[in-house]
């Protein structure tokens, strides 16, 4: 008999058994299941305390590093002064209360407004024009019989997910920019260069490129683990029955994609109001921050820059709340869509 069939515990061989587990003293009611047929809660974590061992670390890191902060945001209801002491608790003890003036002063502040208007139109553009684009390039690898060819083009796709924003902008900034080798092309024609780097009205659409070349290598091996689970028989069978390579990929392919396809949307609406905090801030200064100021890069003028703690604290609570309203949305659609989202009904 092989290892995995050997019950490991006698509670495990009765419940295999379909018998009623018997505790050391005779009696029954300590182990019985419940009446809904379920495991009880000590049965349960003597079966999975390994598991629970070894997500434990995980699970502190995200305590102290997530979940903890969130005890911060009292300062949005507050007048902060981190210089009344070293401590930052004791600094929130003594900081003047206002209540919700904070809140008053953002919804009344036209910059704030225009950090939303940009943030949203960033993340329509980045939808629509970056989240298919690694699922037809991950299609399009999977097209492809020869395994080498497949290999080194899925490496050179990934391969820019690795660079930081700065070596992606210095690209951009050397193929793009007033000196670089478009305008250089162009001026050698007799055209006029152009910078597009600091241009206003071609931002949004910059940023989004450089999402695209960037992090497309990402999504792509995401989609193609999830069609290396579909079953050759499927095209196997559909070929039989007279389908070609564009109805394969549509009645067997896509459908595969879909519970993953929507986990990615339901994600990436609800990080809707992050756009790319480090890419934004390094090309602000270049076009001004009336067409690259978003919700993160606003945070952080107004509480790194300038100073004021307990306003800025006010703005990444709207954004947090809303971002959470996002998520939830979002995941009942996918439930009526009949997928699971983040998490089951």
């Amino acid at each position: 008999m092989s290892h995995s069939t050997v019950p490991r515990s006698r509670a495990e061989a009765d419940d295999r058994a379909g018998r009623t587990p018997v505790a050391s003293d005779g009696t029954t009611g300590t182990r019985k299941k419940g009446s809904t047929g379920k495991l009880s809660l000590r049965l349960r974590f003597r079966r999975d305390r390994v598991l629970i061992l070894m997500t434990l670390p995980a699970v502190l890191l995200l305590l102290v590093f997530n979940y903890l902060p969130i005890l911060g945001n009292i300062v949005a209801f507050q007048d902060y002064d981190p210089y009344v002491s070293d401590n930052g608790i004791v600094s929130m003890l003594h900081s003047a209360w206002v209540g919700v003036e904070n809140f008053q002063q953002i919804f009344a502040d036209s910059a704030f407004w225009n950090a939303v208007q940009n943030t949203l139109v960033l993340f329509f553009l980045q939808l629509v024009l970056f989240f298919p684009i690694p699922i037809a390039l991950a299609l399009l690898i999977n097209s492809v019989v020869r395994p080498r060819v497949r290999a080194i083009a899925q490496a050179v796709l990934y391969l820019p997910h690795f660079f930081s924003w700065v070596l992606v902008i210095s690209v951009f900034q050397q193929i793009f920019g007033g000196a670089g080798l478009l305008s250089q092309l162009l001026r050698q024609h007799g055209y006029d260069g152009i910078n597009i780097m600091s241009d206003p009205s071609t931002f949004k659409f910059l940023v989004t490129a450089e999402s695209v070349w960037k992090d497309a290598g990402w999504g792509i091996i995401v989609f193609l683990a999830a069609l290396a689970s579909v079953s050759p028989d499927l095209y196997e069978a559909a070929a039989m029955d007279g389908a070609g390579r564009w109805r394969r990929m549509w009645h067997v392919t896509l459908p595969a994609l879909r519970p993953v396809i929507a986990l990615l949307l339901v994600l990436r609406v609800g990080d809707a109001l992050t756009v790319g905090f480090e890419q934004i801030l390094l090309q602000r200064d270049a076009v001004g921050p009336g067409a690259s100021d978003v919700l993160d890069t606003f945070v952080w003028w107004n509480g790194v820059r300038n100073q004021d703690f307990g306003y800025a604290a006010a703005a990444g609570l709207v954004k947090g709340v809303v971002s959470i309203g996002l998520v939830l949305a979002a995941n009942k659609v996918a439930h009526l869509m009949g997928e699971q989202g983040v998490y089951k009904k």
